[in-house]
């Protein structure tokens, strides 16, 4: 089975735990089988595997997100990187490209396309395995997964079915409706439109080819900017006469928002909480190295990390994005590929950062233009390299990079260290990566 796993998402509705950098996919409230904090894209990922042990995964992504799905599923993971985000029809499109003139996939196998973060479980990848083996057959162009409906919701499309068969010619879609307007739908059959396609590679390269003008993978990546923003379903679905849908009657939970992830994440509490017995209903995750005491609460989900503190009814957090986009602050953690970064503390001319970076990883080689770095090494071994000088560091070592410096830390046991960044500007931006000198 050949599958795209579609990872996008900004992070406002279940912010503070999620932000630009880490999305909701990478947040790990779920456990696997055993009983270890997982996060989404780590479930998905095992979960396709246990269906299809030799299943060719590919994830397409932003830039933002490479290093945490390197962090968690590791180096060989298949990623296609988005250049800047233009929706989904350019994404899959770009992923078809890599597949074919990257990975090397033959045109006439079957891809499945989905979405990386519903809840589900594994009767969903079997659907999909399904789902590709009827795109094979080349019967119809595309073939969906309608999901049977559980409640009339206004926040997913619909496809209406031509019949009540398990697999059914599509006879229209149906725009996301008013409340009314969806139980009217699910009287006359309709079904969710989940967001998951399969076809033949050689379908969406040609229709790639058709609407965009690019000879290849790599001149995509390089126009890619030029795309137009268009979903995948304006530009495709919805114009397309040889169709049919597969319904799927499984667990299906979009867990957009916080009170839909208080319904699936393994514990009502995570971290330093202490509740009393008079709160019920109520999920409580902290992220934050101090206590969280929680008295009388009921139907409330509170969440605290570095980048803020959440206090909602569960009902109303559905509603946080517009007051979450309002709070301008840079995100004080993200996941790396070799391991996290935690902002501690910002004042004026510097700004200091709990750094791990795991066994067997390293920084890029890297330099900084208008600041100064010092590191203090709290646990672990490792070494560091300054301008190709390497010196062993072990705890209370401390290491000193002047503006323009090359330097890296590579960890031989999980490296703990504090990195005060010293400068009257300090920025992201301001980092020039170099050849490794590994």
């Amino acid at each position: 089975m050949n599958i795209v796993l579609l990872s996008g998402g900004s992070g406002k509705r279940l912010w503070p735990l999620s932000n630009d950098i880490r999305s909701k996919q990478f947040i790990k409230l779920f456990k696997n089988d055993d009983g270890e904090y997982e996060s989404m894209v780590q479930r998905v990922y095992r979960q396709i595997k246990s269906v299809d042990k030799d299943a060719n995964i590919t994830i397409a992504t932003s830039k933002t997100q490479v290093s945490a799905i390197h962090n968690q599923l590791g180096e060989n993971v298949s990623v296609c990187v988005e250049p800047t985000r233009r929706d989904t029809f350019p994404a899959i499109a770009l992923a078809a490209a890599y597949l074919r003139d990257e990975l090397g996939i033959d045109k006439e196998e079957p891809v499945a396309v989905c979405p990386v973060d519903p809840y589900v479980d594994t009767s969903y990848y079997e659907a999909v395995a399904r789902m590709s083996s009827i795109a094979k057959e080349g019967r119809r162009n595309i073939t969906l997964m309608g999901i049977e409906p559980t409640y009339p919701s206004e926040k997913y499309g619909y496809i209406i079915p031509k019949n009540t068969d398990e697999l059914s010619e599509v006879s229209e879609f149906k725009e996301k409706p008013d409340i009314d307007t969806a139980k009217k739908y699910i009287a006359d059959g309709a079904l969710w439109n989940g967001g998951v396609f399969a076809f033949k590679l050689s379908y969406i390269l040609d229709i790639a080819h058709s609407l965009i003008d690019f000879t290849d993978y790599r001149d995509l990546y390089r126009r890619y900017t030029d795309c137009e923003k268009i979903s995948f379903d304006y530009a495709v679905v919805e114009k397309e006469k040889s169709i049919q849908v597969l319904r799927y009657a499984g667990e299906w939970k979009d867990v957009g928002t916080w009170n839909m992830m208080a319904e699936v994440m393994a514990d009502e509490i995570k971290g330093k909480v202490l509740a009393d017995d008079t709160t019920s209903d109520t999920n409580v995750i902290n992220e934050l190295d101090i206590p969280i005491l929680v008295m009388g609460a009921k139907n409330m989900v509170i969440a605290a990390s570095g980048d803020g503190i959440l206090i909602a009814d569960k009902d109303q957090s559905s509603y946080m994005k517009p007051y979450v986009e309002k709070i301008s602050t840079d995100v004080r953690f993200a996941e790396k590929s070799w391991g996290s970064y935690s902002v501690i503390d910002v004042g004026d001319g510097y700004l200091n950062v709990k750094v791990v970076l795991n066994p067997g990883n390293h920084m890029s080689y890297h330099s900084h233009e208008f600041r100064d770095e010092v590191w203090t090494i709290l646990s672990g071994r490792g070494k560091a390299v300054i301008d190709g000088m390497e010196q062993v560091v072990n705890p209370g070592d401390v290491v000193t990079m002047a503006a323009g410096c090359k330097h890296t830390l590579i960890a031989e046991t999980e490296l703990t260290v504090l990195e005060a960044q010293l400068g009257e500007n300090i920025s992201v931006s301001d980092k020039k990566k170099f050849e490794s000198v590994l």
